[in-house]
């Protein structure tokens, strides 16, 4: 199940990046892999082309990357393993990839050469206001953990996605305009670096490098392997759902740009514009951490402005249950809330590209975009509020620089067909201008360097010198 999905199926039932990859560069007098003698060095597992588990192993959450097939994946479960899997890229010059939730929309999660999977380095862990996080740890676990101890990060919405790329990307979510991106709640970082040292960044140590780990994507300086997080405390969430016919659209993504990024710091919400074979439709979710009288207050303009909604629902939550809504598992227990087998979410065959939007959409913007999304398909475009918090931290304090964005736009289409979204975004750059989120990273991207990271690429540059001179770690829209 998509996001998309996801919330549909949240609004019915209210009761409902990853480590991109990297490539080293094979020196010309490489010795043949000994995989047997890496997988010895290993307190991990190997996995290996013809083991039982290979076919589970190279698999990322999207099939259409099913084709791709890793000469090895190494199950890391410590720095050690971690320092010990790049020793072994660098002496054989094999390609490498950070995997760790494996969402990567472009498929960088998995390469041909060693997948570095951080997936067992899951821990979390809470002391005196701050969460430690294995980079492997899986939001919903994340949630439910730090839940139990009255307290949460901001972080993503979908329930699988690793959370360390997620962080190392920025971090938009649900909470965002309160608390802040993922990464803006980052003290710490550990990373092993190209050259096999685990380091610990901070505001003092190895400065630049935790500046470069707050928004400058993962795959580009080393692997992570824990984050040490500040948390907030939490509180029960209203959540809410309203639907609109299509005939609506226009009017609502007027009504909605003017009123989400602008909201009061509680409140958070998304419009969807979706077509599918069900018909098109618009809808307006969200939370909102105040009261129910606050919150009829705070929808009754944008309500005014688009007209009597077909479907409202609103009701009071847990914090923890408000993100199992948001993922599209409210119906599961945590642990149903994994990927299968162990779970019961299943994989989703996607493509899907992005915009910032930094002005409101002008009328001819507005009715470019709805219709292209009232094309025949299934695709639909998910427009995320901004502003509150983020809007409150310089673009230079971290590498994250869509700082006044007034919200985040994701175009997304099921299967593997990118036709209409190169067509989409082809006719939204005029209105939204070249600027892109690097944690829905997208090969089709030209002048990606400028759309992700803006007036920070430069210094970013400064750092990947700095921390992998050799260039080990190679994204195909690498640093």
């Amino acid at each position: 199940m998509d996001r998309r999905h996801f919330l549909r199926a949240a609004a019915l039932a209210p009761a409902l990046i990853t480590a991109p990859a990297l490539v080293a560069a094979r020196p010309a007098r490489a010795q043949a892999p000994d995989w047997a003698k890496l997988r010895r060095g290993l307190s991990g597992t190997l996995v290996l082309p013809g083991d039982s588990a290979y076919g589970t192993a190279r698999r990322l959450f999207n099939p259409v990357f099913d084709r791709i097939r890793p000469s090895g994946v190494a199950y890391c479960e410590s720095a050690a393993d971690v320092a010990a899997s790049l020793a072994f890229v660098r002496a054989h010059g094999l390609p490498v990839t950070a995997r760790s939730g494996g969402h990567s929309y472009a498929g960088w999660s998995t390469g041909t050469g060693l997948v570095v999977d951080v997936s067992r380095m899951n821990k979390v862990r809470y002391a005196g206001g701050r969460a430690t996080v294995g980079a492997g740890a899986k939001l919903i676990d994340v949630f439910s953990t730090l839940a139990g101890h009255g307290v949460g990060i901001p972080a993503g919405t979908c329930p699988t996605v690793g959370v360390g790329g997620l962080a190392l990307g920025g971090g938009i979510g649900v909470l965002s305009r309160k608390y802040g991106l993922t990464c803006d709640t980052l003290e710490s970082v550990r990373i092993v670096t190209a050259d096999g040292r685990v380091l610990d960044c901070d505001e003092r140590t190895h400065p630049d490098l935790f500046w470069a780990c707050r928004g400058g994507g993962g795959g580009n300086f080393g692997v992570a392997v824990s984050f040490t997080f500040r948390t907030h405390a939490t509180r029960d969430l209203n959540v809410f759902f309203l639907r609109w016919p299509w005939a609506k659209a226009a009017a609502a993504l007027t009504a909605w740009q003017a009123w989400a990024p602008g909201a009061p710091d509680d409140l958070w919400s998304t419009l969807h514009l979706t077509r599918d074979p069900g018909g098109p439709e618009v809808r307006i979710t969200g939370v909102h951490l105040g009261s129910r009288a606050e919150l009829d207050r705070l929808l009754a303009p944008v309500v005014a402005r688009i007209g009597r909604p077909v479907s409202r629902t609103v009701y009071r939550t847990s914090y923890l249950q408000a993100m199992k809504v948001m993922g599209g598992c409210s119906s599961l227990t945590v642990d149903q809330c994994h990927p299968s087998p162990h779970g019961r979410l299943g994989r989703a065959s996607f493509a899907a590209k992005s915009h910032l939007a930094y002005r409101p959409l002008t009328p001819d913007g507005v009715r470019a975009m709805v219709a292209e999304v009232g094309r025949p398909g299934p695709h639909s475009v998910l427009l995320d509020a901004m502003g509150g918090a983020v809007a409150r931290v310089r673009p230079e304090a971290t590498a994250f620089p869509h700082r006044s964005a007034l919200y985040s736009v994701q175009y997304y289409q099921e299967g593997s067909d990118r036709s209409w979204l190169r067509r989409i975004h082809t006719a939204m750059a005029p209105h939204l201008g070249d600027h892109a989120y690097v944690n829905y990273i997208d090969p089709d991207l030209k002048d990606w360097r400028a759309a992700y990271y803006g007036p920070n690429a430069a210094r970013l540059a400064q750092v990947k010198t700095a921390y992998d001179p050799s260039r080990l770690f190679r994204l195909p829209q690498g640093v």
